[in-house]
């Protein structure tokens, strides 16, 4: 019990005087979530609208793997992109293994899923509700796209918050394809489990208390954002 309380006042003093390998760690992580978070909806948000309001064929099989890709095994994902970027691999000529980009890659392929069947899903609803209205307007479903994506930007705040809450707790891909290299590719996840394997638990804490922190963060956004989108919505 004493070093319990030993390691958990040690990791409140590396947050406190902001320890540099600390930072560092906390700073990757970020970085590469946000990256991936940021292709994932540039990807995503128009693939879900398209499919939410375009008819094209193979659209309800589009659908259905979208759905299917939300629940995509995490250490699939990160053999997958190995494969690809290993060296007897496609894109092994880049060298891109063990490096920051090969984990962005790899968040990206888990988040765009969830963030397309959510916006899929948000725009759909709000399609059956003015289709009509804007169809009369002369509106065609391609150029409602936009129009839709714009007012349902509380709901999609929230997707996006889901998919940001998914990469950033990834630790499966990452690992594969990341390496853990100190200085390199070792985010909060990856850290974490190798300071718990090592008996570091001040550093694993830390790390732990700041990963804590960021999620509640984010879903204290998210309810917000779902509380502002319900007061428009009586307004």
């Amino acid at each position: 019990m004493n070093e319990i309380s030993a390691a958990f006042s040690m990791a409140l003093s590396l947050i406190w005087t902001l320890d540099p390998a600390l930072v560092e760690i906390i700073g990757l992580s970020l970085g590469v979530s946000v990256s991936a978070v940021a292709l994932a909806t540039l990807i995503g948000m128009p693939l879900g609208a398209a499919v939410a309001v375009l008819r094209f064929p193979g659209r309800a099989s589009l659908e259905v793997t979208l759905n299917a890709l939300m629940g995509l095994p995490p250490v699939v994902v990160g053999l997958v992109v190995y494969l690809m970027l290993s060296r007897a691999g496609p894109l092994g000529v880049f060298g891109l293994l063990y490096t920051p980009t090969a984990m962005i890659i790899a968040q990206v392929l888990l988040v765009t899923p969830i963030i397309a069947a959510l916006t899929r899903q948000v725009v759909f609803d709000l399609w059956g509700e003015y289709a009509d209205q804007l169809t009369s307007l002369g509106a065609s479903p391609m150029r409602a796209l936009p129009t839709l994506l714009v007012d349902g930007r509380y709901s999609l705040f929230t997707a996006v918050l889901a998919g940001f809450g998914r990469a950033l707790a990834e630790v499966g891909a990452v690992m594969i394809v990341g390496g853990n290299i100190d200085h390199v590719t070792r985010v909060m996840t990856t850290a974490i489990a190798l300071e718990v394997s090592k008996g570091d638990l001040a550093l694993a804490l830390a790390l732990g208390i700041i990963l804590l922190l960021i999620s509640l963060t984010i879903g204290t956004l998210a309810g917000l954002v779902k509380s502002r989108r319900e007061k428009r919505g009586r307004a």
